[in-house]
């Protein structure tokens, strides 16, 4: 069971609440939106008896959800919901562009990166401090000396700032210099980090695992709900099978199907599902044209050069065309793009 929390609904009320369903032997997690708060309920419900809960001040309604992840399912919040990060809107009706390098390297190596992603739309910037790496001998990542490269670049570009955490230990560390955790595909069901970013109160863009169902999927943000998070962007990016031509096989159904049971925003990473180049342009425009709410790009200024997937970053040439992409696209599916596209 879950208890919708009205839009005007105050601090003390939600208290009050949780105050009432955990003298009955039930256990309370509130998750707190953008837009309202959510209580999900843990346990035998029949305990809270004829408890009014309805009719306790600020609530707007109490739903029986039978759907293993509660919080984000659609079954308790029918509208689709936008995420904010850093002021800029990831959610229906819209398509958002992240780019940037997959790796910090060095300072000017990221500027650069970052400008180039923001000419072609980008609003806000990614790029990876800690790297999980399935080698133990590849780059690892420069760490927190990364991560300060990173909002030094914000503060050049005035770019929001996406980057990964791959350890629960790193959590504060790593919200202290990002506007929105990432959890990616090796750590999609670290259950003790998904907890963790549920409670560090920042966005966290939850990537699906690579051998993931997307129950599965679900159910990892579910984690985040939980303790206390609703703030929650979904991203496909690729699962692995037999075929060998592509670098992970791209789930186009997993969008509509992952927006149909989960309020959620659903972005996709065409980079790391095609892991070429070439593939990267056409698979954005699937991206688009299923719905996505946006996608996740990689840009080098030098991709032959680069410490962490070259082959997959796009260059000049390719932002061009993703620009012009970007441009008319989303138009012509009745979608607008956040922010302007420059001349590349």
């Amino acid at each position: 069971m879950v208890i919708v929390m009205g839009q005007d609904a105050t601090s003390g009320d939600v208290e009050a609440v949780v105050a009432v369903v955990e003298a009955a032997g039930v256990e309370a997690f509130v998750s707190r939106g953008v837009q309202r708060t959510i209580v999900g309920l843990v346990g035998d419900v029949s305990q809270l008896g004829s408890v009014n809960l309805r009719g306790m001040r600020g609530v707007a309604d109490a739903v029986r959800i039978t759907t293993p992840h509660k919080l984000v399912s659609r079954d308790n919040h029918p509208d689709r919901s936008t995420v904010h990060v850093g002021g800029v809107p990831i959610g229906p009706g819209s398509v958002t562009l992240i780019a940037g390098p997959c790796a910090v390297e060095t300072h000017q190596q990221t500027l650069d990166a970052a400008r180039m992603a923001q000419a072609a739309g980008a609003t806000l910037l990614r790029g990876g401090a800690f790297k999980p790496r399935t080698s133990p001998y590849a780059f690892q990542g420069l760490g927190e000396a990364g991560l300060k490269i990173l909002a030094e670049v914000r503060e050049e570009t005035g770019l929001p700032v996406v980057t990964e955490v791959v350890d629960a230990h790193d959590v504060a560390l790593v919200a202290s210099y990002a506007d929105m955790l990432q959890v990616g595909t090796r750590n999609a069901q670290n259950f003790a980090l998904l907890q963790a970013v549920g409670e560090a109160g920042k966005p966290v863009m939850l990537k699906r695992g690579m051998s993931a169902t997307i129950e599965e999927w679900l159910m990892a943000a579910e984690y985040i709900a939980q303790r206390g998070n609703l703030d929650i962007v979904l991203c496909e990016r690729g699962i692995r099978t037999f075929e060998t031509a592509t670098r992970n096989t791209l789930d186009v159904s997993a969008v509509p199907v992952a927006q149909r049971l989960s309020h959620l925003p659903v972005i996709v990473d065409p980079s790391h599902s095609g892991g070429r180049r070439d593939l990267v342009l056409p698979l954005t425009r699937a991206a688009i044209a299923v719905g996505a709410d946006g996608v996740i790009i990689d840009v080098h200024p030098n991709p032959a050069q680069a410490l962490c997937d070259g082959p997959q970053a796009l260059v000049d040439g390719d932002l061009e065309e993703l620009a012009q992409v970007l441009r008319t696209l989303p138009q012509a599916l009745g979608r607008t793009l956040v922010g302007d596209v420059l001349a590349v």
